[in-house]
């Protein structure tokens, strides 16, 4: 956990193996995050951490396995490791040999990851709630502080999903190169676990995209509301524009200061020209109404 160059050299002098540093662990090329060297595999992924705290992120973690030896490397922790360490601790036969605690690791992993995608489903149909929930018939009661929830969790599921994505690949492509080596570095009673982490691999990232794809629909359909709710708010100010125009130039004319405007002198002028910008008011409303704009 977060190794000093010291620490690096005293392991490789230790087990006669090459620990990976940071900057090679960074790298995303096939070739660097997964090799052997001699009977030592050497794999790397990115992995999910930080979800419980709501700061997640991804971090690369490296496995070096050489013959019972197991050795990790990482500069943050997610939490599937402290909870296999307290698993260990209760059932040291899961401790047998340095590849059944990596796949035992493995394992804990992605029961992690299934457990943050199910809490993402969760949250997603409560996002779904939120974003189709109705008062009266055809009437969408959402407010801007629950679109504004809605979209700040849709945004948070589109982040972790993608991240949990991103861990179950890595996952996949270590498990397929481990599966495919013919070397004595995974022993042939722990064959069987590799298949079955693949198929649950398999399944949960397939659940993610379908997580994803949901988030995608619901994202659309949120801005889709919020595009609604702009555009009533548009119609309403051009409906108050329209309405308002003519009395304003009715106004403005009768506001002119010419000599000659028969209708200042009229004792009933004044009445009329209020009554004029009023039914000219009423009537662009009415006409909107009747053609279903309002």
């Amino acid at each position: 956990m977060q190794p000093s160059r010291e620490e690096e050299r005293a392991v490789q002098d230790a087990l006669h193996i090459e620990i990976p540093t940071r900057e090679e662990m960074q790298e995303i090329e096939s070739s660097s995050r997964l090799y052997r060297e001699e009977e030592t595999l050497v794999l790397t992924a990115n992995f999910l951490y930080g979800v419980e705290t709501g700061e997640f992120s991804s971090t690369p973690i490296s496995f070096v396995l050489s013959g019972n030896s197991l050795v990790t490397v990482r500069y943050a922790t997610p939490k599937a490791f402290p909870v296999f360490a307290a698993r260990c601790a209760k059932s040291p036969a899961l401790l047998m040999s340095g590849d059944a605690v990596m796949l035992h690791l493995f394992e804990q992993i992605v029961d992690r990851l299934a457990d943050i995608l199910e809490r993402i489903g969760a949250d997603m149909d409560r996002a779904s709630q939120g974003a189709f929930r109705r008062g009266k018939p055809g009437e969408v009661t959402l407010g801007q502080n629950d679109l504004k929830e809605v979209l700040l969790t849709l945004g948070q599921v589109g982040e972790v999903t993608t991240r949990a994505s991103e861990t179950l690949l890595g996952l996949n492509r270590i498990l397929t190169f481990v599966g495919a080596e013919k070397g004595m570095a995974i022993r042939k009673e722990n064959q069987g676990a590799i298949k079955t982490l693949v198929r649950d691999v398999r399944s949960l990232v397939e659940h993610a995209n379908f997580l994803n794809n949901k988030a995608t629909f619901l994202l659309d359909a949120v801005l889709g509301i919020i595009n609604v709710e702009q555009t009533n708010i548009i119609k309403t100010f051009t409906v108050v524009s329209v309405a308002l125009m003519p009395p304003t130039l009715i106004a403005s004319i009768y506001g002119m200061n010419f000599q000659h405007m028969p209708e200042l002198e009229s004792v009933i002028g004044y009445p009329v020209a209020l009554l004029l910008m009023v039914a000219t008011a009423v009537v662009p409303v009415w006409w909107f109404k009747r053609k279903g704009w309002l």
